[in-house]
């Protein structure tokens, strides 16, 4: 009960206080509220912009590794690409291997990429697609979510069957007056593929990587019959492997070490040998840009706590006005018994509420820098920064008030009372 007594008294004194020099107040809230919009902007546009960009990199799927000839982030000085371009390509023959032998791997599959090739369908056009050659279980890999019809069966797969899996964008594009392009032909490479499936629409990625929307998707034997694929040949694609680890398998360390083991045997190497393969993750890629992301939360830090600074010496210097105005009710207060700690509460609870005001005023700020379009970035407030927010609001309250807080419990009851 004393404690909602203190927070109610302290609130009202806070709200009187706020009203009776109102330009005043404003004034001395505006470096707390500069401040928490500070912070809080920074932290959330990161915040979003990691999330954008980790979300670009989606189509890679989750819990995966990749055995391939290229790391995904590059290497080390000028020419680090001379010793990756001698690297073979993954074989079909080293997926079946793998696949017979893998133990930490959930799933196991084999797929081939192209761009740039044309789809035509009677009349009707369109260029510049992404085609993948996907092997069993690719959509255990990759989440490959449809509109209409269904996916690849295996039996497909296995057989190389001319059957395909349409992106949104290229079912619209080819199809343009049909319900539904299910059981029609499509042309690739002169080659007539029977539509079986739909993908659903994904839209515009923030980093713009590849989409599903202007993809196709056909059996990877049925890939081969348009493009060799092999271990490094010129005119060859490459195939890459993935791999899928059980969830018990914290980091993938075993299934890491698994395939890269059973890698090396394949290819017979030497244990002083260096790995001609790269295996890699789809977190590698955003972990390796993170360090920009830590640089703007640190810069945002400290534009933001000189505004903190400031507004903190404006609530301190509140408080003490506020001692002084109140000096006689505070000498009624201590004649009448209260003790020194509910006049020490009382301050600090009114402090504490001017700052989250000031808070709370640049959490609206940033709310509405949330409304604001950024083309695909999608700016969002989440609910741990404004809790952060508020708990700095709350702590710059705490430190400003203290002081002011102290030396109104310090005061003598009779000297304070003649005080006026």
């Amino acid at each position: 009960m004393l404690t909602i007594r203190l927070i109610y008294e302290s609130l009202g004194f806070a709200w009187r206080a706020l009203k009776s020099n109102l330009m005043r107040t404003i004034l001395s809230l505006l470096g707390v509220t500069i401040g928490i919009f500070s912070i809080i902007a920074v932290l959330t546009l990161v915040d979003s912009l990691e999330k954008n960009i980790r979300d670009s990199f989606n189509f890679l799927g989750s819990n995966v590794i990749y055995v391939g000839k290229w790391p995904f982030t590059g290497g080390n000085g000028r020419d680090w690409w001379k010793d990756y371009i001698k690297r073979p390509n993954p074989s079909f023959a080293e997926y079946r291997f793998l696949k017979a032998n893998m133990k930490h791997a959930s799933t196991v599959s084999i797929y081939a990429a192209t761009g740039n090739i044309t789809a035509k369908a009677g009349s009707s056009s369109i260029n510049q697609l992404n085609l993948r050659g996907a092997g069993l279980d690719y959509d255990q890999l990759f989440e490959i979510n449809l509109e209409n019809g269904r996916y690849l069966t295996n039996e497909e797969i296995e057989s190389g069957r001319n059957v395909v899996v349409l992106g949104f964008e290229v079912a619209k594009g080819l199809f343009k007056n049909d319900d539904t392009p299910i059981g029609k032909q499509v042309k690739i490479r002169n080659l007539k593929f029977t539509v079986v499936g739909v993908m659903q629409r994904e839209g515009e990625s923030f980093l713009g990587t590849p989409s599903n929307d202007f993809g196709c998707i056909i059996p990877y034997e049925s890939f081969r019959k348009l493009y060799q694929t092999g271990t490094g040949r010129w005119n060859e694609l490459g195939s890459s492997i993935g791999l899928k680890g059980f969830d018990t398998d914290i980091g993938l360390v075993e299934l890491e070490n698994e395939a890269r083991g059973l890698m090396r045997v394949k290819r017979g190497m030497k244990p002083i040998q260096k790995d001609n393969f790269a295996l890699n993750r789809p977190e590698a890629i955003a972990n390796a840009i993170s360090g920009v992301f830590d640089v703007l939360s640190i810069a945002g830090w400290i534009i933001g706590g000189f505004s903190m600074l400031v507004g903190g010496f404006g609530i301190a210097n509140i408080m003490f006005v506020s001692v002084k105005e109140r000096t006689s009710i505070i000498g009624l207060q201590k004649s009448l018994g209260a003790k020194n700690y509910f006049i020490l509460f009382q301050f600090l609870f009114e402090s504490i509420f001017l700052s989250l005001i000031g808070g709370l005023s640049g959490l609206f700020l940033v709310w509405l820098l949330t409304l604001v379009p950024f083309g695909s970035l999608q700016v969002v407030l989440s609910v741990k920064n404004i809790v952060l927010g508020l708990g700095v609001s709350s702590v710059i309250g705490l430190v400003a008030g203290i002081v002011p807080a102290a030396m109104a419990a310090r005061l003598d009851p009779v000297a304070a009372i003649r005080a006026n």
